[in-house]
């Protein structure tokens, strides 16, 4: 009886650790710079926040730059030497000098390649300045790309500074010298170029600021269209560029999309109702907005579909649970709206706002914490398991390898106001699970019916085999057949002659 007891009270305890169900959880801390300063980090920068990251990069580049420059000096201490044991006549000399003097030249172009990007050299070839020439002069090949979208934005740009009236021109050729150099750089690394953007943002600032006295209110809005109009014109060479491997994270974020399709709000703790039209509304306007995303050029527009989207995922949650919705309720839904609605080339947006919108948007304010709460979401999905569902192993494999789904929703308990498709569509996946659930097991029984037939047939023909060798089977050879009597004496076998009659003498 007390053994009874116990066993009943331990499938208690297990059952009922099975039914809770573990959140997603992510605290405030976690979003923000590890560095401690205070703004929001991102898994882009390591964790850092854009201006710790910046800080944490220019020390590793001036560390990489100093070492380059110390093995130039090592290399042209060594050539010295070498020159200076091995002149004999001037001839010579003349002759090893200008040979040494290739060679250091040779090495530091080689060795020194981080320095020459960020140094400009003193001297140019003829070619070179003409490359620069062309770069400069507004040729057909630079303008024939324009779009109208591109045309558009650079009209409202110039009227937008027409306000600023001084201060106005100069943040034009600005932003028209930065635009040469970025073209004339088009050998830089996307990171390079992300940092001169960064640059660019942060000297224009700081002169409206101080140098032009423009208002915190205006500064804002400037540093907004001149994000626009820059990132227009340079958003075909810097969005998923060939030298990096964004479009590759693409794909893999897609199939592993694919992959959880099964996921329902359930698994991920979601307190959204899809049954209450209102919310159904607001789920399929967040996707949307998700998707709309990578139809933007600037990263603030970008910004501006996470944030709409963001802000349905609130309301759907207060209209669902008739209360405000709080942080641990939006991340979950937020990486259910990511599942459903797969959104297009999205490790290469998360890369192109981080590495080109204007880092106070990604630090402070709803933008940055919506969006660092995306990255949050698409680093669950990249690493989602079995235990971050409540699943079994064995049941996150199957469901991951369509072998099964999870049981669907049951037609009948949808509300009246749900539309006849709807129904029709979960009675077929009822019907279809059912049936891949009979399949799977005529199939076992099928296999199963195999085996006992081998087996008996082998059980058989061993039994027969045992008799054969316990009572082995003798074949006598064939009996003489016996000769008839009135048959000839073919074979002369010595039979007595017949009986001959005999005259009796009575």
């Amino acid at each position: 009886m007390f053994l009874s007891l116990t066993l009943f009270s331990l499938n208690r305890k297990k059952m009922n650790l099975k039914s809770e169900r573990r959140g997603i959880h992510v605290d405030q801390s976690e979003l923000l710079c590890k560095k401690g300063c205070g703004y929001y980090g991102n898994p882009a920068w390591q964790g850092f926040c854009s201006k710790c990251w910046r800080e944490e990069y220019h020390k590793a580049r001036q560390k990489q730059i100093q070492e380059d420059w110390e093995l130039a000096e090592r290399l042209q201490r060594e050539e010295e030497e070498a020159y200076a044991s091995s002149q004999s006549t001037q001839g010579a000399q003349s002759l090893t000098f200008s040979k040494f003097e290739e060679k250091k030249t040779n090495e530091k172009t080689r060795k020194v390649t981080t320095v020459k990007k960020f140094f400009t050299a003193s001297s140019r070839t003829g070619a070179k300045k003409a490359e620069i020439q062309e770069a400069k002069a507004p040729s057909p090949s630079i303008n024939r790309q324009a779009s109208i979208e591109t045309d558009r934005v650079s009209k409202e740009f110039i009227e937008f500074l027409k306000t600023y009236h001084k201060p106005g021109q100069d943040i034009y050729k600005q932003c028209k010298l930065f635009l040469d150099a970025v073209n004339r750089k088009r050998e830089l690394s996307i990171e390079e170029q992300s940092e001169c953007a960064q640059d660019f943002y942060q000297s224009v600032a700081e002169k409206l600021q101080t140098r032009w006295k423009v208002p915190p209110e205006k500064v804002e809005k400037a540093m907004d269209q001149i994000e626009k109009y820059i990132m227009t014109r340079q958003y075909k060479y810097v969005f998923c560029p060939e030298t990096t491997d964004d479009e590759k994270k693409d794909l893999a974020v897609q199939k592993r999309i694919r992959a959880l399709h099964w996921v329902t709000p359930q698994m991920l703790c979601v307190p959204v109702n899809e049954e209450i039209p209102e919310v159904s509304d607001m789920v399929v306007k967040a996707i949307t907005d998700i998707i709309e995303m990578d139809s933007k050029r600037v990263p603030r527009d970008k910004l501006a579909c996470i944030t709409k989207c963001s802000k349905h995922i609130f309301n759907a949650i207060k209209i669902t649970k008739n209360e405000p919705a709080s942080a641990d309720d939006f991340l979950p839904t937020l990486i259910y709206i990511v599942l459903k609605g797969n959104p297009p080339r999205l490790q290469s947006n998360i890369q192109y706002i981080t590495r080109f919108c204007n880092p106070s948007r990604l630090m402070t304010g709803e933008d940055g914490y919506y969006f660092t709460n995306l990255c949050c979401a698409v680093a669950f999905i990249e690493k989602l398991d079995a235990q971050s569902l409540n699943l079994s192993q064995e049941d996150f494999d199957r469901f991951m390898t369509g072998q099964t789904s999870p049981k669907k929703q049951d037609s009948e308990s949808f509300s009246p106001d749900v539309c006849l498709g709807v129904k029709q569509m979960y009675k077929n996946l009822d019907l279809l699970s059912q049936l891949n659930e009979r399949q799977e097991r005529i199939v076992s029984e099928a296999k199963k019916l195999e085996k006992d037939l081998i087996d008996w047939t082998d059980g058989i023909t061993k039994e027969v085999q045992d008799i054969v060798e316990k009572y082995p089977l003798e074949i006598k050879p064939k009996n003489q057949a016996l000769a008839a009597i009135d048959s000839e004496n073919v074979e002369n076998d010595k039979l007595p002659p017949p009986l001959q009659p005999q005259v009796y003498a009575g």
